[in-house]
C-alpha cells in the first residue's frame, strides 16, 4: 500500500530562477524552462548531490561539513510572498531578491508542507521537501539594494512564510505554467513535537 497519497493540491509554477554565483550575491535570475538533474539545478550554485553543511544542521555537523544535499531547490509561495510585500508595504516582492528556486501558486499554508511530501510535474519529475526554509538575514543586502529601508524587516515579515527546502527525487523537464500534484506522507504527527518546537 502506498505510503505516499495523492492529494488534490496542486501548485502551478509562476516563477523559477537559478543563483548563478552565490559568492558574488544571493539573487537569483529567472528561467522559463529547466530540467532537473540529480544535482537539481544544474546551473544553481546550490546544486550538487552533496553540499557542505550550514546553520540548519548546526546542532548535528560542524559547519562545512560535507553531507547529503537535501537543500537543491528553495521553493515559496506566490500566496506568501505576497502576504510578506504586505508586511513590508511594498507593491510587489521579487523571488529573486531571495534565491527562489520556484514560485508557486495553489497550495495552501506551503511553508508548513510536511517534510518528506512530494511535488510532481506532468513530465515525471519529482521534488522531495526537506523542511520549512526559515528566513535568515542572507537576503537584506540585496533587498535593500531593490527596496531600500525593507531589507531590515524581512526576516520577522517572512516567519513562516518563506517556504521550504527541496532536492530531486526524479529528475526531468519542467516548465513555468506547469501544475506540480502534491503528495503527502500518510502519518500522524509526532506526539512529543511541542517538546522540541522553535516559536521564533
Amino acid at each position: 500500500m502506498p505510503v505516499l497519497k495523492p492529494t488534490d493540491f496542486r501548485g502551478m509554477i509562476e516563477w523559477m530562477g537559478v543563483v548563478e554565483d552565490r559568492a558574488a550575491s544571493l539573487a537569483s535570475s529567472p528561467r522559463e524552462l529547466a530540467d532537473l538533474t540529480w544535482n537539481g539545478l544544474d546551473e544553481d550554485s546550490h546544486a550538487g548531490v552533496n553540499r557542505p553543511s550550514c546553520g540548519r544542521v548546526a546542532a548535528m555537523h560542524a559547519r562545512g561539513t560535507e553531507i547529503r544535499n537535501t537543500r537543491q531547490l528553495s521553493l515559496i509561495s506566490a500566496e506568501d510572498l505576497a502576504e510578506i510585500a504586505a508586511e513590508l508595504q511594498i507593491a510587489d516582492f521579487d523571488p529573486a531578491w531571495i534565491g527562489a528556486s520556484l514560485v508557486l501558486r495553489g497550495i495552501p499554508d506551503f511553508s508548513r508542507i510536511p517534510p518528506s511530501a512530494r511535488l510532481q510535474a506532468p513530465s515525471g519529475a519529482t521534488l522531495v521537501i526537506d523542511m520549512e526554509n526559515r528566513p535568515c538575514n542572507l537576503p537584506v543586502k540585496v533587498i535593500e539594494a531593490a527596496a531600500p529601508g525593507k531589507g531590515k524587516g524581512f526576516r520577522a515579515a517572512a516567519w513562516a512564510k518563506r517556504g521550504v527546502t527541496a532536492w530531486v527525487e526524479r529528475p526531468g523537464e519542467i516548465a513555468l505554467g506547469d501544475p506540480l500534484q502534491l503528495f503527502v506522507p500518510d502519518q500522524p504527527e509526532w506526539a512529543h513535537y511541542d517538546a522540541v518546537r522553535s516559536t521564533r
